[in-house]
């Protein structure tokens, strides 16, 4: 079996596992398809636009996975700060367990150390080498609030969200440049009108974008101490008190001593775009069959409002209408 540096090697999947990915086989093709933005369709599945990928690990996960009370699941919406959020939850985690000067986001991509749930749950077709992982286990997730199962997101279950979301102008701009480098070769560059619009109707990998968010908004809302919910923005203007949240939010906040230490700051340094794209590791161009982008790939600008450089006026009123639109009466907004 493969098996990899950060993670145990897993087993053929069990009958139940067998089953699950039989039922989903068996289903893919009864559901409304579309064009994707950079794999060959896209299914309409629960109210999202979700690629096969991620529709047989929702599946499994519902099926088979058992959570535990320490698991942490960073969640986000593509191309809003995903690795970011991952390199973030992780040195929280575990600032005990390592020096800053040989920190293992020196030496591995954050793909590497949070381990990408239904992406691998699709690859090796189980949960077991999941259940292999220590606590706390960091899974790392762009699937929707809702395809949770409830032993996951009830009140009962002491397992924790964390989820970052963004101005949709941004979004949209990233999940462009970001789906033209994952396109194949043979396949035509996807315009930014075509993509424009598929966006506004709402289908884009794991879209809608508004739905996606509100999902986990909501869900924080109602049990703030299961789910938090984390502006973009915010974690940009204010690095170190949007850490300290987080930190206090996964139950490991920084004692007095770590913060005469600075070591609020040296998190925020090591995990800026600054430092991460630096990194020699994240200068990487070289890709692979099972990724077909370099580590260098998941790291362009990291702007907060890119978009003006992009967008006609026409494009952001549409999009602005749109927001207003979903997020009207929901108590969220991206002021």
């Amino acid at each position: 079996m493969e098996t990899s540096k950060f993670f145990p090697s897993v087993e053929i999947p069990n009958e139940g596992c067998q089953k699950t990915l039989k039922n989903c086989n068996e289903l893919l093709p009864t559901l409304p398809q579309s064009k994707a933005w950079w794999f060959d369709h896209l299914f309409q599945y629960q109210g999202f636009w979700i690629p096969s990928f991620g529709i047989r690990g929702s599946m499994l996960i519902n099926d088979h996975f058992k959570p535990r009370s320490a698991d942490i699941i960073v969640a986000t919406f593509p191309k809003c700060g995903t690795t970011w959020l991952r390199a973030l939850v992780f040195s929280i985690i575990n600032r005990n367990s390592f020096d800053f000067s040989d920190h293992p986001l020196r030496n591995a991509n954050p793909q590497e150390l949070v381990l990408f749930f239904e992406g691998y749950l699709h690859k090796y077709g189980s949960t077991s080498f999941v259940d292999g992982l220590p606590s706390p286990r960091l899974l790392s997730t762009h699937l929707p609030y809702s395809l949770f199962p409830t032993r996951m997101t009830d009140d009962t279950s002491a397992c924790r969200f964390v989820y970052i979301c963004r101005d949709p102008k941004d979004v949209f701009v990233s999940k462009w440049h970001f789906a033209n480098k994952l396109r194949p070769k043979e396949l035509p560059p996807l315009s930014l009108e075509e993509a424009f619009d598929l966006f506004c109707k709402g289908v884009s990998e794991y879209g809608p974008f508004w739905d996606h968010g509100l999902g986990y908004w909501e869900a924080s809302v109602e049990s703030p101490k299961k789910v938090l919910f984390l502006k973009y923005e915010d974690v940009k203007k204010e690095p170190l008190g949007c850490v300290r949240k987080l930190a206090g939010f996964l139950g490991v906040p920084f004692t007095p001593e770590e913060e005469n230490n600075e070591t609020v700051a040296e998190i925020v340094g090591l995990c800026s775009f600054e430092s991460l794209s630096n990194q020699n590791v994240n200068k990487s161009q070289t890709s692979s069959g099972e990724r077909p982008v370099g580590n260098s790939d998941f790291f362009r600008k990291g702007e907060v409002g890119d978009w003006v450089n992009h967008l006609s006026p026409k494009m952001v009123e549409k999009l602005n209408q749109i927001t207003e639109q979903k997020l009207q009466g929901t108590g969220f907004n991206f002021d």
